[in-house]
């Protein structure tokens, strides 16, 4: 494993802020915003977030001016993947920004990649081998460099859709721990997995008010089997959750005895500054020192608490 220290905290978690979305940030604030509005975005996110983070995941295409414009202990990874897939081809397969490799990124700064990639381990075998060899590829590249790579996985199946719906919550705990055991095999130089959660939480007994599909014991073997499925250290994504429903996961995580190794947290910190940065950048930057700061603070003690240190 490579030298993560530039982007863990003092005690060996990773504490790190997501804003490498693009389209999905587009979204949020509005399809008609511009390119310069979205890097000032992210600018200001930076610029009041940063020095409660260990580290900061950003874009090369929207956040460079964010990342020269960080707190000096805040660590930088940077994104190495297009956003969004072509919905008009199966298998939702990856690509690579044209004008980036992992040895230009480094020399932009960067002290970590991360790239995400969509996973279906039940997905055709000549799909799922691409991805492999294309996960291989950006590993080789990483050890190259000298440069710790990060492996966002995000798992899907297309024949029920919805990721958020129950059917989708029926299968997601074979998804995500079956395909973080693929890819933490040696061959694919893969240092930090960041994943999701095993179960979807809101139809988890006890944190839902309808009828729920795991009892918290199941949902408890599903969180230690994730932990049981690896050896590389591995954090969670927010996924867009509320800020306290992911808290909330936290702590049930830890309580099930799973090791993960801190988080990175985008949207469940930031996005209420997106509602009020279309009328208002100054309203935006209030937000966020105030609300922003205070929900990644809470999040840091709760995470400093439950998190396992990465040795």
């Amino acid at each position: 494993m490579k030298d993560l220290e530039k982007l863990t905290n003092d005690k060996g978690v990773i504490t790190a802020l997501a804003i490498d979305q693009r389209g999905a940030l587009k979204r949020m604030l509005g399809e008609r915003t511009t390119y310069e509005a979205i890097s000032e975005f992210k600018t200001l996110v930076s610029e009041e977030l940063t020095p409660f983070a260990s580290s900061i995941l950003l874009d090369p295409e929207y956040g460079l001016n964010a990342a020269y414009n960080r707190d000096e202990n805040c660590g930088l990874i940077l994104a190495y993947e297009q956003t969004g897939y072509d919905k008009q081809e199966p298998g939702r397969r990856p690509d690579l920004i044209p004008n980036c490799s992992v040895k230009n990124l480094k020399e932009q700064g960067a002290d970590g990649i991360k790239l995400l990639i969509y996973v279906d381990v039940d997905e055709v075998d000549g799909i799922n081998q691409e991805k492999e060899a294309f996960v291989e590829r950006v590993g080789s590249e990483c050890n190259a460099e000298d440069i710790p790579f990060f492996l966002e996985i995000l798992t899907y199946d297309d024949n029920i859709g919805d990721e958020k719906s129950k059917e989708f919550a029926k299968v997601k705990p074979h998804k995500v721990i079956d395909a973080m055991k693929r890819y933490s095999e040696d061959r694919f130089n893969v240092d930090v997995l960041k994943v999701e959660v095993p179960v979807n939480m809101n139809f988890v007994e006890g944190y839902t008010e309808n009828e729920y599909l795991h009892s918290e014991e199941e949902a408890s073997e599903y969180f230690k089997a994730q932990s049981e499925a690896t050896d590389l250290p591995f954090i969670f994504l927010s996924a867009g959750v509320t800020p306290y429903l992911f808290q909330e996961t936290l702590k049930f995580a830890n309580e099930s005895g799973s090791t993960f190794n801190g988080v990175l947290c985008g949207r469940a910190t930031w996005s209420g500054a997106t509602n009020v940065y279309s009328d208002d950048s100054k309203k935006a930057k209030k937000w966020l020192t105030e609300t922003g700061v205070s929900n990644i603070n809470n999040l840091n003690d709760l995470v400093n608490l439950v998190a396992t240190p990465i040795k």
